[in-house]
This record gives structure tokens, C-alpha cells and sequence, in this order.
């Protein structure tokens, strides 16, 4: 991103992003190495949990086997996220309703992902996924498939639920701007509190009041002006 000739100097001199073969997929790889940078912090204890279970487990060929499965799964299922964002950016970029740093230029568009993201804080899907993301024992109790195979089915399903988790915080990025570090350091670092911290779930239902919030007041802002 930051390399020379990169996106975020394509973005800085306002230059529209390429869409060829070659374009799309450096997009992808953006993405896709973002949304691994962002969740994986918040995925750790679940990792080294299910690293302490397997060495009491299993023998040690099949243990590093059955770990770098889960964690394969794991991105398997960002970067399938990562794909679909990719073609909404394209899409969204089609109709013009992004800057070429990949921020919102629509106040109904920047407002319907904040509602989006603040109203699904409070619902129990939300709930129920930040449940198991929270408790890696839980989970492995509840989730535990032996052997290298199970390593991968077990990624897949921890994965899916930590994608209905922060699907919807994923979509701010394009609020605050892909390309602006500050916002997406900012939103892993609400993902990880909410998962790690004690009142975690209470801290997401405060921030989905504050997206609301939000929200409304860009409405607001379009409907006045």
C-alpha cells in the first residue's frame, strides 16, 4: 500500500484505481492482508488455547499440521470477505460514490453503513457469534474435532464466527476511508477490546449506539442542506 507508485500514492494524487486483472488483484491483496492484520490479534487466544490443547492431545507431527490448518481456514474465510469487498469497492466505484482514497462520498451511503453497523451491534446474531469469539474454551468444548481434518473444520467454524461478528464494522472501513490508517487501526482495535476486555460486549452495544448516532446526524446534515 505504501510503496512507491502503490494505492495509497494513486489515492494521494487522485487518481481512479485500475480495474484490470492486474489492478483487481492487487486490490484483493490489500484486502485480504488487511482483514488478516485486523482480526488475527483478536483470534490469538483462541490459537494459543487450541496450541496448549493439542500438545496434551496430539502426537507433534500431526499437532503443527492440525494448528497451521486452523489458522489456513481462519484466512480462508477473511479472504473470501476480502473478495466480496473487493467487488463492492468496484461496484461502488462504478456509481461514484467513492473518493480515491476509498472513502464515501454519499452522506445516504456513509449513513446507511453506520446505521447498518450500529443497529447489528444490539442484535442477537451479533450476540450469539461475539459469544463464542469470546470464549476460546467454550468453543473447543464445544467445537473440538480431532485430528489434522479437525484443525480445518474447527478454523472454518471459529472463522465464520468471527465474520458474523465484524462483518458490518468491516464495512466502515469505506466511512473513515480504506486507505486511512489511523480509522482501520482504530477498528481492529475495537474488535480486539470487544473480544478481550471483560464488559467487551457492553462496549460494542455503546458503540453501536454511538454509529447510530452517528448516523442519524449525517441524515440530518443531508436532509438540511
Amino acid at each position: 500500500m505504501r510503496a512507491p507508485g502503490g494505492m495509497a500514492d494513486l489515492a494521494m494524487v487522485g487518481m481512479p484505481m485500475p480495474w484490470g486483472s492486474d489492478g483487481a488483484l492487487l486490490m484483493f491483496a490489500m484486502w485480504a492482508v488487511m482483514m488478516v492484520g485486523m482480526m488475527l490479534p483478536s483470534a490469538l487466544p483462541m490459537l494459543l488455547l487450541y496450541q496448549q490443547v493439542l500438545r496434551k492431545r496430539t502426537p507433534t507431527p500431526q499437532r503443527h499440521w492440525a494448528l497451521l490448518l486452523f489458522s489456513l481456514a481462519y484466512v480462508l474465510v477473511w479472504s473470501a470477505f476480502s473478495l466480496l469487498a473487493t467487488l463492492l469497492q468496484w461496484g461502488l466505484e462504478q456509481l461514484a460514490l467513492l473518493s480515491p482514497a476509498m472513502r464515501s462520498q454519499s452522506a445516504g451511503l456513509g449513513a446507511g453503513l453506520l446505521l447498518v453497523a450500529g443497529v447489528y451491534q444490539w442484535l442477537p446474531s451479533k450476540s450469539a457469534c461475539l459469544k463464542r469469539c469470546r470464549g476460546p474454551l467454550q468453543f473447543l468444548l464445544g467445537y473440538w474435532r480431532p485430528g489434522i481434518l479437525g484443525g480445518w473444520r474447527m478454523g472454518l467454524a471459529h472463522g465464520l464466527y468471527c465474520l458474523g461478528c465484524c462483518w458490518a464494522l468491516m464495512g466502515l472501513l469505506f466511512v473513515g476511508g480504506v486507505m486511512n490508517m489511523l480509522w482501520v487501526a482504530l477498528l481492529g482495535g475495537f474488535v480486539l477490546l470487544e473480544k478481550t476486555l471483560p464488559g467487551g460486549p457492553w462496549l460494542g452495544r455503546l458503540g453501536g449506539l454511538l454509529l447510530v448516532g452517528w448516523g442519524l446526524l449525517l441524515l440530518g446534515r443531508a436532509a438540511a442542506a
